[in-house]
Protein backbone atom coordinates (compact mmCIF):
# COMPACT_ATOMS: atom_id res chain seq x y z
CA UNK A 1 0.00 0.00 0.00
CA UNK A 2 3.07 2.14 0.44
CA UNK A 3 4.48 1.84 -2.43
CA UNK A 4 1.19 2.45 -4.07
CA UNK A 5 0.80 5.83 -2.50
CA UNK A 6 4.83 7.02 -3.32
CA UNK A 7 3.54 5.84 -6.81
CA UNK A 8 0.05 7.84 -6.53
CA UNK A 9 2.34 10.86 -5.45
CA UNK A 10 5.26 10.27 -8.08
CA UNK A 11 2.66 10.56 -10.74
CA UNK A 12 1.01 13.70 -9.49
CA UNK A 13 4.36 15.52 -8.72
CA UNK A 14 5.53 14.79 -12.27
CA UNK A 15 1.73 16.16 -13.97
CA UNK A 16 2.18 19.00 -12.19
CA UNK A 17 5.65 20.00 -13.26
CA UNK A 18 4.47 19.32 -16.74
CA UNK A 19 1.54 21.80 -16.26
CA UNK A 20 3.74 24.15 -14.75
CA UNK A 21 6.63 23.80 -17.35
CA UNK A 22 3.92 24.15 -20.27
CA UNK A 23 2.61 27.02 -18.71
CA UNK A 24 5.27 29.36 -18.04
CA UNK A 25 3.87 32.54 -20.11
CA UNK A 26 3.34 35.55 -17.44
CA UNK A 27 -0.33 37.26 -17.19
CA UNK A 28 -1.11 40.20 -15.30
CA UNK A 29 -3.89 39.72 -12.81
CA UNK A 30 -5.81 43.13 -12.01
CA UNK A 31 -8.46 43.65 -8.69
CA UNK A 32 -10.41 45.48 -10.48
CA UNK A 33 -12.14 45.67 -14.06
CA UNK A 34 -10.42 48.53 -16.35
CA UNK A 35 -13.65 50.82 -15.69
CA UNK A 36 -14.26 50.69 -12.27
CA UNK A 37 -10.55 51.14 -11.72
CA UNK A 38 -10.12 54.49 -13.83
CA UNK A 39 -13.35 55.59 -11.41
CA UNK A 40 -11.96 54.48 -8.23
CA UNK A 41 -8.35 55.84 -9.29
CA UNK A 42 -6.65 52.62 -8.40
CA UNK A 43 -5.58 49.92 -10.46
CA UNK A 44 -3.61 47.66 -8.86
CA UNK A 45 -2.23 44.36 -10.71
CA UNK A 46 0.34 41.61 -10.44
CA UNK A 47 2.27 39.99 -13.34
CA UNK A 48 2.86 36.36 -12.56
CA UNK A 49 3.41 33.00 -14.36
CA UNK A 50 -0.10 31.50 -15.25
CA UNK A 51 1.05 28.48 -13.70
CA UNK A 52 1.48 30.29 -10.30
CA UNK A 53 -2.19 31.19 -10.58
CA UNK A 54 -3.63 28.08 -11.56
CA UNK A 55 -2.27 26.21 -8.47
CA UNK A 56 -3.13 29.23 -6.12
CA UNK A 57 -6.58 29.12 -7.81
CA UNK A 58 -6.36 25.23 -6.96
CA UNK A 59 -5.29 26.26 -3.12
CA UNK A 60 -7.37 28.79 -2.82
CA UNK A 61 -10.42 26.33 -3.59
CA UNK A 62 -9.49 24.08 -1.63
CA UNK A 63 -9.35 26.18 1.53
CA UNK A 64 -12.74 27.54 0.75
CA UNK A 65 -14.71 24.34 1.03
CA UNK A 66 -12.97 23.42 4.05
CA UNK A 67 -13.95 26.78 5.73
CA UNK A 68 -17.67 26.07 4.37
CA UNK A 69 -17.47 22.47 5.44
CA UNK A 70 -16.45 23.18 8.69
CA UNK A 71 -18.88 26.25 8.98
CA UNK A 72 -22.03 23.97 7.44
CA UNK A 73 -21.07 21.19 10.15
CA UNK A 74 -21.36 23.61 13.23
CA UNK A 75 -24.75 21.96 13.78
CA UNK A 76 -23.49 18.83 14.31
CA UNK A 77 -20.34 19.35 16.29
CA UNK A 78 -22.99 21.57 18.91
CA UNK A 79 -25.10 18.71 18.98
CA UNK A 80 -22.32 15.95 19.93
CA UNK A 81 -20.77 18.38 22.63
CA UNK A 82 -24.75 18.82 23.90
CA UNK A 83 -24.86 14.62 23.53
CA UNK A 84 -21.39 14.21 25.17
CA UNK A 85 -22.35 17.46 27.91
CA UNK A 86 -25.41 14.75 28.85
CA UNK A 87 -23.49 11.54 29.11
CA UNK A 88 -21.20 13.06 31.26
CA UNK A 89 -24.18 14.49 33.82
CA UNK A 90 -26.03 10.76 33.54
CA UNK A 91 -22.57 9.03 34.19
CA UNK A 92 -21.92 11.11 37.38
CA UNK A 93 -25.55 11.17 38.25
CA UNK A 94 -24.95 6.71 38.35
CA UNK A 95 -21.52 7.62 40.22
CA UNK A 96 -23.52 9.22 42.86
CA UNK A 97 -26.60 6.80 43.50
CA UNK A 98 -23.87 3.92 42.65
CA UNK A 99 -22.34 5.61 46.22
CA UNK A 100 -19.37 4.56 48.44
CA UNK A 101 -19.85 0.72 48.52
CA UNK A 102 -18.93 0.31 45.15
CA UNK A 103 -17.17 -3.64 45.02
CA UNK A 104 -13.98 -3.55 43.30
CA UNK A 105 -14.62 -6.81 41.00
CA UNK A 106 -16.36 -7.83 38.28
CA UNK A 107 -19.30 -5.42 37.07
CA UNK A 108 -21.92 -7.70 35.88
CA UNK A 109 -21.68 -9.73 39.39
CA UNK A 110 -21.89 -6.48 40.78
CA UNK A 111 -24.98 -4.94 38.88
CA UNK A 112 -26.70 -8.73 39.85
CA UNK A 113 -25.61 -8.18 44.09
CA UNK A 114 -27.36 -4.69 43.77
CA UNK A 115 -30.51 -5.70 42.00
CA UNK A 116 -31.15 -8.14 44.64
CA UNK A 117 -30.63 -5.79 47.48
CA UNK A 118 -32.87 -3.54 45.85
CA UNK A 119 -35.53 -6.62 45.95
Amino acid sequence: MRYIRYAFLGSLGIVLLVVALANRGPVTLQLLPGELAELAGLAPSITLPLFIVIFGGIVAGVLIGFVWEWLREHKHRAEAASQRRAREQLEREVSQLRGPEKKAGDDVLALLEGGEAAR
